[in-house]
């Protein structure tokens, strides 16, 4: 067994650099009309340089991720889907490496792919059925059911959503107070009906990652409310996002469970064919819980490469401001540029630069830039 997980590592490589040959030469995913498969892979390169933060080096670490799909529709209106994941490395997230209460990459990276919330699962994310009832061209009902994700129904945002080709860190990708579950047993619903939807998820989840006796499973429920409103400057969606918890959490003394519950907003407009903007606000609103960030408050710009004659690129600007809760953190700050160079349908690559600080209430109160460099291939 030990010789079989040494050698993981390469055996992966050696599986990504023949699919990254088949990728680029352009064979078709579709295998007929009703099976296809897809996926993404990343990898990435951080440097961390580093103030006060005495425990912490100053280094730089890497992580290769490999996110393949597959899709299988044997009618218009039905759908079984499937996510595997894999990865190499747990870049700055590696345990012991970062001061930062937020990953400056927010992918799941290689121990995240092992025993997946206490499951004693590995390297499957999700399998779920989905059947579409369609009651006219602009009124639909899908439901769906098996091992989900959260975050692919609630919180979207079309500029801060996705830490492959957009923002890195955790504070700019979602909600991290909004504590949206990943890759478990439940059902989703979505209903549009013209501009509006509602969108809905109910997970039962195998962990609440606390220690010892006070780790249980616990159940989630998120509703989303939402609009999606086309003017003269573009598309832009307005979301409400309310969720919450099973009282399975344990409150700062651990004398208590209690439940969690959280409102966000989610809105993303474009202002052009160039300039577009965003904003996501969250508030965690259960004060027993032990929790390190209980408000939210992040937005930004971005920069679409028509500027400079090359419209598949794109510019990123964000800063997020994090309220501590009732632990020790008091404030986070995070500011974020990247820019991201399309080589083709495929293939990109990023350069990312971060600064971070977390005023603690208590103690050294660490800070650094962290200057990254991302290439990712979607399929």
């Amino acid at each position: 067994m030990d010789s079989i997980k040494k050698r993981c590592p390469g055996l992966l490589f050696a599986i990504l650099g023949i699919v990254l040959i088949w990728v680029s030469q352009g064979f078709s995913y579709d295998i007929n009309d009703k099976f296809s498969i897809g996926g993404i892979i990343a990898g990435v390169y951080q440097y961390q340089s580093l103030s006060d933060a005495p425990d912490y080096d100053s280094e730089g670490r890497g992580a290769l991720v490999f996110q393949p799909e597959i899709s299988f529709k044997p009618t218009d209106s039905d759908e079984v889907f499937a996510k595997f994941g894999f990865g190499a490395g747990n870049g700055l997230m590696e345990d012991g490496q970062s001061p930062f209460f937020q990953a400056p990459w927010a992918a799941d990276v290689q121990d995240d792919y092992k025993d997946i919330n206490g499951r004693n699962r590995d390297y499957l994310l999700t399998v779920w059925y989905k059947h579409t009832f369609t009651f006219s061209e602009n009124h639909t009902l899908g439901l769906t059911g098996g091992i989900i994700d959260a975050t692919d129904y609630l919180d979207e945002n079309a500029f801060s959503n996705d830490e492959f080709t957009q923002f890195m860190n955790e504070a700019l990708v979602n909600g991290p107070n909004a504590f949206l579950p990943s890759y478990d047993i439940g059902g989703a619903i979505e209903w549009e009906l013209g501009a509006f939807s509602v969108k809905g998820a109910a997970m039962a989840m195998g962990s609440t990652e606390e220690e010892g006796e006070l780790n249980e499973p616990y159940n989630y429920y998120g509703i989303q409310f939402g609009y999606r409103l086309v003017s003269a400057l573009g598309e832009g969606n307005y979301r409400l996002i309310v969720d919450t918890t099973s009282d399975d959490f344990s409150n700062v003394a651990g004398t208590a469970k209690e439940q969690k519950t959280c409102t966000l907003i989610s809105f993303d407009q474009q202002l052009g064919e160039i300039l577009g903007a965003w904003i996501r606000f969250a508030w965690q609103l259960e004060d027993a819980v032990s929790m390190d960030c209980k408000d939210l408050y992040s937005g930004g710009l971005n920069i679409g490469g028509n500027l400079w004659g090359r419209e598949n690129d794109n510019v990123g600007i964000g800063y997020a401001h994090l309220r501590g809760g009732n632990l020790d953190l008091d404030h986070t700050d995070v500011f974020e540029i990247y820019g991201r160079f399309a080589l083709n349908d495929i293939f990109d690559i990023t350069g990312d630069v971060q600064y971070m600080k977390d005023s603690m209430k208590v103690g050294e109160s660490p800070s650094g830039w962290i200057f990254g460099l991302r290439a990712t291939a979607e399929f």
